[in-house]
């Protein structure tokens, strides 16, 4: 199994689609990495993941909106195509099993997940609640 992990911010505004009747949340995570290169100038290199998350639990995608912090993590698939000018490309994409919410610009503190083994509801950054629990105890 090939695991990729991601910490982000949201480039847009995610989107839920219904696909041969299963919901899928797509967003886009930017990775920024800075680093000083053999000359001494900083530089920066940003890395875009087009992400999918096959899951019934669409209760997240109201938080997931551009310039929100997140963590992902899944398994990573690379697609080719070729460009309108006959030259070939790739994209990286992410099929996504856990998301968690960091936070975003301006915004301190807390954080939600959802996974597919997840029992717990999403929370605001302001809004913390107990988790969902059926056990009676």
């Amino acid at each position: 199994m090939i695991k990729m992990q991601v910490i982000g911010n949201l480039g847009k505004d995610c989107i839920v689609n219904t696909v041969n009747g299963k919901n899928v949340i797509n967003f886009t995570v930017a990775h920024t990495e800075k680093y000083r290169d053999s000359q001494g100038n900083n530089q920066e290199k940003t890395t875009w993941v087009d992400c999918a998350y096959w899951t019934d639990r669409t209760g997240i995608s109201p938080y997931l909106t551009k310039g929100k912090q997140v963590f992902v993590e899944g398994t990573p698939e690379v697609r080719t195509f070729t460009r309108q000018d006959g030259t070939s490309g790739a994209s990286l994409s992410l099929r996504v099993r856990e998301v968690q919410l960091l936070g975003g610009r301006g915004e301190s503190g807390g954080s939600s997940s959802m996974n597919d083994s997840s029992r717990s509801e999403v929370t605001s950054t302001n809004d913390v609640s107990e988790p969902v629990d059926d056990l009676p105890f």
